[in-house]
């Protein structure tokens, strides 16, 4: 008898919509519509063109220009595309002004970026989380969303609540979101009670940009097999390993990444996640050094902290991925001068990035290049913080 053939299910197709403006230029606007792409590609939907115009601010009703709104409509109608994804928050009123005129599906940043969070969350923590954020970006939505959820049910964007059950009353959203905010306070009760009953360990936390190798190197130093894979936000839930270096414990938090434009929803729903990183010792800031934008990463990383008001703490950066670093040799007879292209990996250990940073170390967590030195790097710093604690302490548990 032969078996039936399983078919995929059919990508949607997605368009995505940037602006060049005075906050950024065309160089940075490609930067980041390729990771609204990468973004894109993580929610499971295929992004087959970017547009881009230049506008001095957004156009308050449809957020591009009516001759682009018209170009992308075109588009739409000749490649059958499911949804258009626009790579700032639009409001609601922007929301249902460019639907009427393209007839589609429309995604800001913050819903898709929402929607990889509803696929990623295991956990009822990480899914309480992440439901509550959906639910309070929703709210001033709601004209126009549910009426998506009646006609078509699942699909990027619309996982999570209301998926089953179409419901336009704003007060039991209301409701909804309070529950969730009382669940949360409960959970953060929770977690910081285990915080606590960690005892006196040293406690080290891994942050960065998403997709740098924190989960990779996470498994590498507690041997043990946390999920990691090159997507956006490959794990929500924060993992706390107790590691031992020689005779000196300490524990070692893996934390969600960072990202440009990381939604407020978030941020405040992800608030006991957080809390790992407020009481760390010490951060390591795990850096994408193949990433061509790797510095501006490092900027938006150091932002986030700001926010989190950790900017006080010990951090130490980590440069991972030198196994994917690359660089243009420059011809000895060129005399122009040398970009960042130009720099080889010894260049770059001799820029501000070493000498502003007594401990940053170059790695690859994928190869396990340099893992001794960041080792020693670790067991120093942990020893230090251990000893100013504990002067009498040998270190032994």
């Amino acid at each position: 008898m032969t078996e039936p053939l399983v078919t995929k299910p059919k990508r949607e197709l997605a368009v995505l919509i940037g602006l060049i403006n005075q906050e950024q230029n065309e160089h940075e606007i490609k930067e980041y519509l390729n990771e609204l792409a990468f973004l894109t590609e993580t929610a499971g939907a295929e992004p087959v063109h970017k547009f881009v115009q230049h506008l001095e601010v957004s156009n308050p009703k449809t957020f591009v220009g009516k001759g682009k709104l018209n170009e992308i409509e075109n588009f739409i109608k000749e490649n059958k595309i499911d949804l258009v994804i626009f790579d700032d928050e639009l409001s609601p009123s922007q929301i249902r002004n460019i639907e009427k005129v393209l007839n589609s599906r429309i995604l800001d940043r913050t819903n898709l970026i929402l929607d990889i969070f509803a696929r990623r969350a295991k956990t009822a923590h990480a899914k309480a989380q992440v439901e509550l954020a959906q639910y309070q970006y929703l709210l001033p939505r709601l004209t126009g969303m549910w009426t998506h959820l009646e006609r078509q049910k699942g699909g990027i964007g619309l996982r999570g609540p209301g998926e089953t059950e179409i419901e336009t009353d704003r007060r039991i959203i209301r409701d909804k979101i309070a529950r969730l905010k009382e669940q949360m306070v409960k959970i953060e009760k929770q977690k910081s009670i285990q915080r606590k009953n960690r005892g006196k360990l040293v406690r080290v936390a891994l942050v960065g940009y998403t997709n740098v190798g924190k989960s990779t190197l996470m498994n590498i130093l507690s041997k043990t097999n946390i999920f990691a894979e090159n997507k956006l936000f490959a794990t929500l839930d924060t993992t706390v390993r107790k590691i031992v270096i020689e005779n000196l414990p300490f524990l070692l938090t893996d934390t969600v990444g960072f990202i440009r434009k990381l939604p407020h929803h978030l941020v405040e729903s992800f608030k006991s996640t957080l809390d790992e990183v407020r009481e760390a010792d010490m951060l390591l800031h795990i850096v994408d050094i193949s990433h061509p934008n790797f510095e501006k990463q490092i900027v938006i990383v150091n932002e986030t902290l700001i926010d989190l008001k950790v900017q006080n703490k010990p951090v130490y950066l980590v440069f991972n991925k030198i196994d994917a670093y690359s660089f243009i040799e420059k011809d000895e007879d060129d005399l122009s001068e040398k970009t960042k292209q130009n720099f080889s990996l010894e260049d770059m250990k001799k820029t501000w990035m070493a000498k502003d940073n007594d401990s940053s170390v170059f790695i690859s967590a994928i190869q396990k290049t340099n893992i001794g030195e960041l080792k020693e790097t670790l067991y120093r710093k942990v020893k230090e913080i251990h000893t100013k604690r504990y002067p009498y302490s040998d270190f032994l548990y």
